[in-house]
């Protein structure tokens, strides 16, 4: 089966989205052709081959869980802080992250309501 696929880069160039279109555009008006077919006995891996293996090490590993641990404790700062401004009683009432929301959109329709009558 074929298809079409961006000219090998270097992993060190760290070109555009833009640039490679561009320079796929460049080399199939050359006359270059930039279909290849995948062959599964060759010794040059894939793009998606080497993305695979990449993600495999310990390293990457260890960086994309440090990544998803700070974006999650951001996610979590920012319903607190949502929290913080929603109305209920009790006050210290826990609530989910669904209902934190559907709180604070009756709450900013509410406000809404008053601010029009």
């Amino acid at each position: 089966m074929e298809r079409e696929v961006l000219l090998p880069i270097p992993a060190c160039c760290n070109l555009s989205l833009q640039a490679r279109r561009r320079d796929r555009e460049n080399s199939m008006a050359n006359g270059h052709n930039t279909v290849n077919t995948i062959n599964s006995g060759s010794g040059s891996l894939s793009r998606e081959e080497r993305r695979r293996r990449r993600r495999a090490t310990q390293k990457y590993r260890t960086a994309h869980a440090t990544r998803e641990r700070v974006r999650v404790e951001a996610f979590n700062l920012a319903f607190a802080e949502l929290r913080k401004l929603l109305p209920t009683l009790p006050p210290d009432k826990k609530l989910s992250k669904i209902e934190i929301l559907r709180l604070a959109i009756c709450y900013i329709a509410y406000l809404n309501h008053v601010l029009e009558a």
